[in-house]
């Protein structure tokens, strides 16, 4: 099949052959004006762009002309009011296509930032299947509003950065420094919002014969992690930044980091979730969320709970399905949920990190000292802590893991009470660096206690 062009682009004949129907008088042979092409006939153009295989063709080409960037502004106009409404579904058949036909991926990631650009707002979702509450794509939206909440704070002190370089550029901006590293720690916690796509949904998707957009989205993801990462060094390193030394970085590496968030909030809302929702049975789903605590959320934690209908085992019992839920230890043995009774009603906080420094286990207490909620599951155990503190983490973790120390205690005053944390390292027979425990407690009514209590009495 020929190409010709139309509007500027490259467009296949089928498309060339229509609009020169339309717009006969003006047909040359080698390209059509659209000086007087009327309402009618771009109605009839709309037409056939209804056509969906006429329609993701002509997607297809917008795409590849986007990407070799001979398509002007104007015609990005064009096409975007064209393909008005494009169903979500064929957004991602196009995407897969272009791979099948020889595109390499690393030419797609190029171009997704574009097309994404032109695309977003315009994909049609009327026929996206409603999410019910706890649902494993109900939690990935909800992380997408707690990401789009930090995005826009940072836009706001990335503006009044600017307004104060416009006032006084050489004004030191340590302050709004620390604010930034700290909304850019958060973000990081993207990562696990991301490893639950890559290992627990595109895998699905991927044995379905979807392979395209999860192995573009994937790299987009590597692009996005290296981008917040560099933007924390960066900010690291930002002591005594002016305004207008900040301007610079902020242009160059902190908004594009941040928006690199937000590009991929669009592309999981718009097309990867919807199409999710139409591929994966309510069995397929479930056997996400069971694993979903393995890996930890994102800035959220999640409180509905989901069981689809006629699912073959509750989450207890599969939970319990391991070796009979019965956990041997050397001293004894405990259910899973005696187990968790156990270290639930212990008078203590106490929270696990392994040898890789990512958080994996936190009691749930009644009364718990310090706020915990599962979205630190998997979180690097430093994003865990303000910025200021950051440093003194690192020093507790090497010096564990080199051997160097045994324990790290701590005791503050918070509201009226006297607080005693430590910081123990968990080593195997042989002496090597397995994680640290931490537990924190309220010492306060223990510190007033004198004589001697003998005779039972129950406390309070």
């Amino acid at each position: 099949m020929k190409n010709y062009f139309y509007l500027g682009i490259v467009v296949p004949e089928l498309l060339y052959i229509f609009a020169a129907k339309l717009n006969h008088n003006n047909f040359n042979g080698s390209q059509i004006s659209t000086k007087k092409i009327n309402h009618n006939k771009t109605h009839a153009m709309s037409e056939l762009i209804n056509n969906s295989e006429n329609r993701k063709e002509l997607l297809k080409h917008m795409i590849l002309q986007l990407h070799k960037g001979e398509a002007p502004e104007t015609v990005k106009t064009q096409l975007t009011n064209l393909l008005k409404g494009i169903p979500y579904d064929e957004v991602v058949e196009v995407e897969q296509e272009l791979i099948k036909e020889g595109l390499p991926v690393a030419e797609v990631l190029k171009l997704c930032d574009i097309h994404a650009m032109v695309l977003d707002g315009n994909i049609d979702q009327s026929g996206a299947k409603t999410i019910p509450a706890g649902h494993p794509v109900d939690t990935f939206k909800k992380e997408n509003r707690e990401l789009e909440k930090r995005v826009l704070k940072l836009g706001g002190i990335f503006e009044e950065i600017k307004k104060k370089a416009a006032a006084d550029s050489s004004e030191i901006m340590d302050e709004s420094v620390m604010e930034m590293l700290a909304i850019f720690n958060a973000l990081m916690d993207v990562d696990k919002h991301y490893r639950r796509k890559e290992n627990l949904l595109f895998p699905y998707l991927e044995a379905k014969g979807i392979t395209g957009p999860p192995t573009v989205m994937w790299g987009k993801h590597d692009e996005t992690r290296a981008s917040l990462k560099n933007a924390i060094e960066v900010l690291q390193n930002a002591e005594g930044a002016t305004a207008a030394e900040l301007v610079d970085i902020i242009d160059i590496v902190l908004a594009p980091a941040s928006k690199s968030v937000t590009d991929m909030v669009m592309k999981e809302d718009e097309i990867l979730f919807p199409m999710a929702m139409d591929e994966l049975t309510d069995k397929e789903w479930y056997h996400v969320l069971q694993q979903t605590n393995e890996i930890g959320y994102c800035l959220f934690d999640p409180s509905d709970e989901w069981t689809p209908e006629n699912t073959e085992m509750s989450i207890e019992e599969l939970q319990n399905d391991f070796a009979g839920g019965i956990v041997r230890l050397p001293s004894g043995s405990f259910n899973i949920s005696e187990l968790t009774l156990l270290l639930n009603t212990l008078p203590v906080d106490i929270t696990f990190v392994d040898k890789n420094d990512k958080v994996k286990f936190f009691t749930q207490g009644q009364h718990r000292i310090f706020d915990r909620n599962r979205a630190i599951l998997g979180r690097d155990v430093r994003m865990c802590h303000p910025p200021h503190s950051m440093h003194i983490v690192d020093q507790i973790l090497n010096d564990f893991k080199s051997g160097k120390e045994s324990s790290a205690p701590f005791w503050i005053q918070m509201g009226g009470k006297f607080i005693y944390i430590t910081y123990l390292p968990l080593r195997d027979k042989e002496g090597n660096y397995m994680g640290t425990i931490e537990f924190s407690q309220d010492l306060t009514e223990l510190r007033a206690l004198q004589g001697e209590q003998r005779l039972l009495s129950y406390g309070k």
